[in-house]
C-alpha cells in the first residue's frame, strides 16, 4: 500500500491508505534497519541539494541528512520539536551536517500547509516549518485547520489575506509536489523517514540513535 499523489484541476490531494489510517499518524514499529538505497544516476541526484531545496545549516557540510515529512504527522513534529534542537546545536551549527528538508504530505491539509510554508520565502522558511510543528497538536485538530494555522502565523506576516492569496497561487505548489515526487523515486512510504549519509532511516529515531549514526561517518 502506498501514498498516491493526484494532481486534478489545478488541486493536489494525497491519500495515504493504510488500513483507513494515514501514515504517522499513530506510533510506528521500532525503526528497522537502514536500507542501504541502490545507487543509480537518478538516485545518486537525488541524494544531492537540488536546486530549490530548503537547507538548513552550512550548504558546504561535508554530512547530509535527508528528511521528508509530513505537517500533520505527529511523529515528525517530534522530531522537529525534540529531536532536531539536539541535533542543530552539536552537528548542524558546528558546520558538520546539513539538512536538506523536502516534504512528503500524507493529506491534503499537509499540502495546503507545505505550500504555505513555501510562500514564507526561504528566509523564513525554517522558521514557519517551527511554528506549524510547534503548534500542530492545535491547529491540525481544529474543525478549519487552515484557518487555525493562520493564527500563530501571523507573527511571520501570514495572516489570513496572505494565506488565501498563497493557496490560489498554483505555483506555490510546484516544490510541494517536486518533493513528494522525489521521495517516491527514494522509495518513501511514510513520514518520517531520514536518509544519513545515503542510507534510508524510517520511523522513529532517539537522539542517541542519529547522533551516533552520523558519529561514524564523521570518522
Amino acid at each position: 500500500m502506498r501514498n498516491i499523489l493526484i494532481v486534478a484541476g489545478g488541486a493536489v490531494a494525497v491519500a495515504a491508505i493504510v488500513a483507513g489510517v494515514y501514515f504517522g499518524t499513530r506510533p510506528p514499529a521500532p525503526g528497522p534497519a537502514p536500507v542501504a538505497v541502490a545507487a543509480t544516476a537518478d538516485k545518486a541526484a537525488l541524494m544531492a541539494v537540488q536546486p530549490g531545496d530548503h537547507v538548513l545549516g552550512d550548504p558546504k557540510a561535508p554530512i547530509t541528512i535527508i528528511e521528508y515529512a509530513s505537517l500533520t504527522c505527529s511523529h515528525c513534529a517530534h522530531f522537529h520539536t525534540q529531536i532536531l534542537p539536539d541535533l542543530k546545536k552539536k552537528w548542524i551549527d558546528t558546520g558538520k551536517v546539513k539538512l536538506v528538508y523536502r516534504d512528503y504530505p500524507l493529506d491534503q491539509i499537509a499540502v495546503k500547509a507545505a505550500q504555505i510554508a513555501e510562500c514564507a520565502g526561504n528566509d523564513k522558511y525554517f522558521g514557519v516549518i517551527d511554528i506549524i510543528f510547534r503548534g500542530q497538536p492545535q491547529w491540525a485538530t481544529g474543525a478549519d485547520p487552515i484557518a487555525e494555522l493562520s493564527k500563530p502565523l501571523r507573527i511571520a506576516g501570514l495572516g489570513e489575506a496572505e494565506i488565501k492569496a498563497c493557496l490560489a497561487n498554483d505555483a506555490m505548489m510546484a516544490p510541494v509536489l517536486n518533493d513528494y515526487r522525489s521521495g517516491e523515486a527514494l522509495g518513501v512510504n511514510a513520514t518520517p523517514t531520514l536518509f544519513i549519509g545515503g542510507k534510508l532511516y524510517r520511523g522513529s529515531r532517539s537522539v542517541e540513535d542519529i547522533d551516533s549514526e552520523l558519529g561514524k561517518i564523521a570518522k
